[in-house]
């Protein structure tokens, strides 16, 4: 998906790009399972506005930053979060 407010710091979905993929995933009674993102400046840890924004309740959010290595191969952290009516909840993450 295209980054609509063409940031370097901020992500946001093109509209219509979003309106599609639900639509899709309602015409095949799919439901979000994980939503990923990447904080390339910050820690892992869902930010106001990724709290703001987060509409999936059944969700997984998943955030990885790369605040440490940027484009680097290296260290980068992976945390899983639930985000629930604004309260957020780390999940633990095990990567056989």
């Amino acid at each position: 998906m295209v980054n609509a407010a063409r940031s370097p710091t901020f992500y946001e979905f093109d509209s219509t790009d979003l309106l599609r993929l639900y639509r899709e995933m309602d015409d095949l009674d799919e439901v979000p399972v994980v939503i990923y993102h990447s904080h390339t400046a910050t820690e892992a840890y869902p930010s106001r506005t990724d709290i703001a924004l987060a509409g999936e309740p059944e969700a997984h959010y998943v955030l990885v930053s790369t605040r440490q290595t940027g484009a680097e191969q290296g260290p980068f952290e992976f945390r899983s979060f639930r985000i629930i009516d604004g309260e957020v909840t780390e999940e633990t993450v095990e990567i056989t």
